[in-house]
């Protein structure tokens, strides 16, 4: 799956675990979905999960990694990958913002991109078999890039991957799941909460001032090919400037998830979050124990890379240094007061200051 600053890749076997030591859990709502990671560790583990996300790129990789099943899409898409390899490369806007004006990928493979995404665009396929291709060119794109794994920037020397020539690969698209079917979606998490029909939801929401879209404007282009103005030495897409998330706020996050959490109904909700986010432990904790009783699991953790690079200015000269080098990253898991649960083999989680049961609100 591609690089993504926020991928709960490390975390997946504790998420898992969570979820599955839950008494009676069957269906499984991911309101935050982003690269779909858990979700598709949750159908692999056989439950019925929803993926959702606001973000194109997102729904795509949601489709096909929760949503789309192998014996349904795997030996038609085998077959669709091979013809789009004989794409011929097209030099066009996509090249000339990315390849040429910046420096995300080199020219050959920005061509061989653009045209491999418009084979794709004239084919008219059905949605489930349109999200794989479209992840499979985003993988490739992602294994020849030349970041540091956002695209804020880009690097100032090529990387030695970014040689590479782009290579379409299958995703690792899943059978069924036990449970029954998963799904998809895109759309605002405040708007899906009020109708989730889940047994528990995952909440993953982002932690800080960094935008999804903003961090990942190339991804969502190349899935919606709207060919959109762009601006700055980053070449970002100009609505980055207009679709603000209010988790992105300092002053808005907090109303924003207390409103998410008071429209689920699941009787579980499981939440990932960091000690650096907008939204401090003990909100959290306060958030989600006015309905249930909530339990705090805690983990060390490396920073993202570019943190540990450190501050450079637009000649690459380096200005600063970052204040810390590790965060703490939380597993907050709220159940029903008369469920008597308790974390066990949780590989790297500790409990982190027991059950909390505040006062429920009169």
């Amino acid at each position: 799956m591609i690089k993504y600053l926020g991928s709960k890749r490390l975390l997946l076997p504790a998420i898992v675990g969570v979820i599955e030591s839950l008494p009676g859990v069957r269906r499984v709502a991911d309101l935050f979905s982003g690269t779909a990671r858990v979700g598709h560790a949750l159908k692999g583990a056989g439950f019925a999960v929803h993926a959702n996300d606001q973000l194109s790129y997102a729904e795509h990789l949601a489709r096909c990694y929760v949503q789309a099943d192998a014996e349904v899409w795997g030996e038609r898409a085998e077959r669709l990958l091979g013809e789009l390899r004989h794409a011929a490369p097209r030099a066009g806007w996509f090249t000339e913002d990315y390849c040429v004006e910046a420096r995300y990928f080199q020219p050959e493979n920005g061509a061989r991109i653009e045209g491999v995404r418009e084979a794709i665009a004239r084919l008219e396929l059905e949605p489930e078999l349109e999200s794989i291709a479209l992840v499979s060119l985003m993988e490739a794109a992602d294994r020849v890039d030349s970041t540091t794994g956002v695209q804020m920037a880009y690097l100032k020397q090529w990387a030695q991957r970014a040689g590479n020539p782009l290579d379409l690969r299958l995703p690792a698209v899943l059978p069924r799941a036990a449970a029954g079917p998963c799904t998809s979606s895109r759309r605002d998490a405040l708007e899906l909460a009020a109708e989730v029909d889940a047994d528990v939801a995952y909440l993953d929401p982002p932690y800080n001032q960094h935008s999804y879209l903003g961090n990942y404007h190339v991804w969502e282009t190349l899935v919606r090919w709207d060919r959109p103005p762009v601006y700055g030495i980053a070449r970002k897409r100009v609505d980055c400037r207009e679709r603000k998330s209010p988790f992105n706020r300092r002053r808005e996050a907090a109303p924003a998830l207390e409103q998410v959490i008071d429209r689920l109904a699941t009787p579980y909700v499981v939440a990932s979050f960091s000690n650096e986010g907008h939204v401090s432990r003990d909100e959290l904790e306060a958030l989600l124990g006015r309905e249930r009783r909530v339990h705090v699991l805690a983990r060390d953790y490396a920073r993202y890379v570019g943190a540990r690079i450190g501050i450079h200015d637009r000649q690459g000269r380096r200005v600063g240094r970052p204040g810390h080098l590790r965060n703490t990253e939380f597993l907050f898991v709220a159940t029903p007061f008369d469920v008597d649960w308790q974390p066990a083999g949780l590989e790297g989680f500790e409990p982190s200051g027991g059950p909390v049961d505040p006062v429920r609100e009169a």
